[in-house]
């Protein structure tokens, strides 16, 4: 792998967020603890720090982030948060960027797997906001099998410590679903939820 390519997981998550009306950013997510616009503010705070760990900027943005929170949602997110999502891809675009290690969310790891992270972010994260809002997703298989392949890393009982923080508990997915809903899944989402399941 020379570089990653999340210019399709950035333009998507791009479409999703211009959807989102201002009455939905209250509304719930499948991530139980999150309203919709604490998750929107989560995604444009990854956007940036994926951005910087991409160039490996290290500093405040790449340390361990603060809870999403739509208090502190910008004014002109709607403007400003497509933006940074085409910074990400344009940054993750350079192989120096999969070279060497960096930094993302206070964990310093290589930067071929803060890529495989980033991918994974977008991937998922998508799907929580098209299932909040009631919107269609679909995802190129490239960028399927590189959230699967690294989410997969921890979905045995022995990896329980290591999901701590990163995901909820797997949710086991009938073997003839979707590989999006085997990822659902292991990323502790129940591939059914809805706003209606709440």
């Amino acid at each position: 792998m020379t570089t990653i390519e999340l210019g399709g997981a950035a333009d998507r998550m791009s479409a999703l967020l211009a959807a989102i009306t201002d009455e939905q950013l209250t509304g719930p997510t499948p991530c139980a603890e999150y309203r919709l616009g604490d998750l929107v503010e989560h995604i444009g705070g990854l956007a940036l720090a994926f951005t910087q760990a991409a160039r490996k900027e290290l500093g405040p943005d790449t340390g361990p982030p603060p809870a999403g929170d739509a208090a502190r949602l910008p004014a002109d997110w709607r403007t400003a948060y497509p933006a940074q999502l085409d910074e990400l891809a344009e940054a993750w675009r350079d192989p120096a960027a999969l070279a060497g290690m960096t930094r993302v969310g206070g964990v310093d790891l290589p930067g071929e797997v803060a890529g495989m992270v980033a991918m994974n972010e977008l991937v998922v994260h998508g799907w929580d906001v098209a299932r909040s809002i009631g919107a269609d997703y679909s995802v190129r298989a490239a960028e399927l099998a590189a959230a699967l392949e690294f989410v997969e890393q921890f979905s045995g009982p022995e990896s329980e410590a290591d999901r701590e923080g990163l995901f909820g508990p797997v949710v086991a997915v009938d073997a003839g679903r979707s590989p999006l809903e085997r990822l659902i899944g292991l990323s502790g989402r129940d591939p059914e939820w809805t706003p209606s399941s709440v």
